[in-house]
């Protein structure tokens, strides 16, 4: 995987093979980065990383200036991976080995934007818990983006406060947001 932006623009990031993860394709990142750049300062986020993995998504929001980045991944390996990474290139994230469910359950913090990126073949029910946490239990700051990440054969838009979708190649980015009443 490479950083497409930012101080650390092309840097590659080689994540070991052992870890049970399915990085963002730089095609898909870069296409959700030109989105992200129309709606914020990436300086003046908070951005919380679910389902992290390598933590690609996290490296990209820190190269490009984020301040307030926090991974939860329940997998020791990528957690470890993450924080050797951070640490090496001198990046701002903050991580938490945990059930994504639970730290959704137990954390008060709010965020500009939350990244989900749960493992392929996930289960209906459990994407339609990640919005629902979310919003019921006010995670978001007022401006703030839900994004998750899903196959293109996965339709999230019957979710209370889904707002759109973007696909690139096989990846999809479904968005949700405070709607107003």
């Amino acid at each position: 995987m490479r950083i497409i932006s930012g101080i650390y623009k092309s840097r590659k990031i080689v994540a070991p093979k052992n870890l049970p993860v399915r990085p963002t394709t730089d095609m898909a990142k870069e296409g959700l980065f030109n989105i992200l750049n129309n709606h914020y300062f990436f300086d003046e986020l908070s951005v919380l990383d679910l389902f992290a993995g390598t933590g690609n998504i996290s490296y990209e929001f820190a190269s490009r200036g984020t301040e307030h980045i926090t991974c939860v991944d329940q997998d020791f390996g990528c957690i470890k991976f993450i924080n050797q990474t951070a640490e090496t290139f001198k990046m701002p994230i903050q991580t938490v080995k945990s059930d994504v469910f639970k730290f959704l359950e137990g954390t008060t913090l709010q965020f500009d934007v939350i990244f989900a990126d749960p493992p392929y073949g996930f289960a209906d029910d459990l994407f339609n818990q990640i919005p629902e946490l979310v919003f019921k239990n006010n995670l978001l700051h007022e401006d703030g983006l839900l994004i998750i990440e899903h196959s293109k054969n996965t339709d999230l838009s019957n979710i209370p406060h889904y707002s759109y979708s973007k696909s690139y190649g096989g990846n999809r980015f479904s968005f949700f947001e405070i709607l107003e009443a």
